[in-house]
């Protein structure tokens, strides 16, 4: 029997997925929609406009096929707008989460990008999404390991994969292009935890993007390698394995026929933050909206969660926005000074303010290695106990999920009202407004229809 990297390259050739009887269309359409949504949001954060002025001298470049930077209404090369479109989506964290990362954030920029450059109907879009994912969460499912706590932000490095995955299915390669494209598209996977809270961690979801693309158009240019990139003992899944237990043999027999994109779904995110905080921020919230506590009657908040989520909300004294994004602290203060944690908060103004700040030595956290089933990257539950200077005691109890996530999904009004506000973020440098805002989201919503990706901007 062939190898992993042969059954990847011959489910991205034939995934045999039917727009009309698959629930994973209406998954994959969501992931598009919100993706889309918070590359609005994010389009006026500084690392976007650092990526823009880079590839300033290619816009309008001749022999370039472009592709579109909607926010920004320019045409770059394909794989340069797929990398300024995919860092503007992950610039706010605000981008939905499976897989131990964000696949849409990485997906949906390649396969925008390319699929307008080919003129691609809306119904292969949604096929090449989910053709990205599954290759994505076949890889991540075979090991158990943490692999935050080794390094890797599996956003770059599964996503360059999934990515490469996606477009390949959209140019219809041959299964011996797949091969080499995914090949490719494994030494190209980088990204790295210790860039959390800084303009590089979006750049991870960005270059995965971009390099999904050029690892297509460098295999189809005939650039070779290897043609076992995944199963061999020096290859992608050994080198990247926390604990060097990735399996390398079993063969791929339920890829395509048991869909992960419907056991593990997508998470959306309420929160513009790290996820690893989100079930605890609903638990502060819950317990100070309920008793209605003041930041002032507070003594101590004890906060349960997973080691693998500690280690990413690594700023336990942020002094900037960005930073406050990977800070459990920030995210307690937040919840007690303002109770809401959302895009006004997360800015420099309001992580310096004393009140806020004084918050941060009130939270203790306790690192638990216990594992959610469906998230591994996760303990199996988070836990808020908050204390108040009079001697009360208020336990959330077990959380398992956070609000928006796949098991607890917000409502198709919910969905459509984050779609809205993210696009009135932007609005200042798109123009957008929101009844143009509304037919986007209409026009995503449907997305199998549509004629062409050509039509969507």
């Amino acid at each position: 029997m062939s190898g992993l990297t042969q059954q990847l390259a011959q489910f991205i050739v034939n995934p045999s997925l039917d727009a009309g009887s698959s629930d994973a269309f209406t998954v994959a359409k969501t992931g598009i929609a919100d993706t889309t949504a918070t590359m609005f949001a994010g389009c006026a954060e500084p690392v976007v406009g650092i990526l823009l002025q880079h590839y300033a001298h290619l816009a309008g470049s001749s022999g370039c096929a472009a592709a579109p930077v909607p926010f920004k209404k320019i045409m770059l090369p394909g794989a340069q707008a797929a990398c300024v479109n995919g860092t503007a989506a992950h610039a706010l964290d605000y981008d939905d989460v499976a897989l131990a990362g964000h696949p849409s954030t990485v997906i949906t920029p390649a396969i925008l990008a390319e699929g307008h450059v080919l003129g691609t109907s809306g119904a292969d879009l949604v096929r090449a999404y989910i053709v990205g994912y599954e290759v994505w969460a076949e890889l991540y499912s075979r090991d158990s390991g943490q692999y935050h706590l080794k390094g890797w932000h599996p956003t770059g490095v599964f996503g360059t994969i999934a990515a490469a995955a996606a477009v390949a299915h959209l140019h219809k390669l041959p299964v011996d292009l797949c091969v080499r494209a995914l090949s490719l598209a494994g030494s190209m996977a980088s990204g790295l935890v210790s860039n959390f809270g800084t303009m590089t961690k979006p750049l991870h979801a960005g270059r995965a993007a971009a390099a999904g693309i050029e690892a297509v158009q460098l295999a189809k240019l005939g650039l070779t390698s290897a043609p076992d990139v995944f199963e061999h003992r020096a290859g992608f899944l050994h080198a990247i394995s926390p604990d060097g237990k990735a399996d390398l043999q079993t063969p791929a027999r339920d890829l395509g026929k048991r869909l992960r994109i419907l056991d593990s779904g997508l998470s959306i995110k309420r929160y513009p933050m790290c996820y690893s905080a989100h079930r605890s921020i609903d638990a502060v919230l819950d317990i100070v909206n309920r008793e209605n506590l003041q930041a002032d009657q507070v003594r101590k908040v004890a906060v349960t969660l997973g080691r693998a989520q500690d280690s990413m909300l690594r700023n336990h004294r942020p002094e900037t926005g960005l930073e406050a994004k990977f800070s459990l602290e920030f995210a307690v203060a937040s919840a007690l000074t303002a109770r809401r944690v959302g895009l006004t908060e997360l800015t420099d103004a309001f992580v310096a303010q004393p009140k806020v700040r004084e918050q941060f030595a009130k939270v203790a956290i306790t690192a638990v290695d216990t594992h959610c089933p469906i998230d591994p990257s996760f303990a199996y539950a988070d836990q808020v106990v908050i204390e108040t200077n009079d001697g009360r005691s208020f336990d959330s109890g077990q959380v398992r999920f956070a609000r928006g996530h796949a098991k607890l999904p917000l409502s198709l009004a919910q969905l459509r009202e984050k779609f809205v506000d993210c696009v009135a973020l932007g609005r200042a440098m798109s123009g957008m407004d929101e009844a143009a805002g509304v037919t986007l989201y209409e026009k995503l919503a449907a997305l199998e229809r549509q004629g062409s990706v050509r039509d969507l901007f």
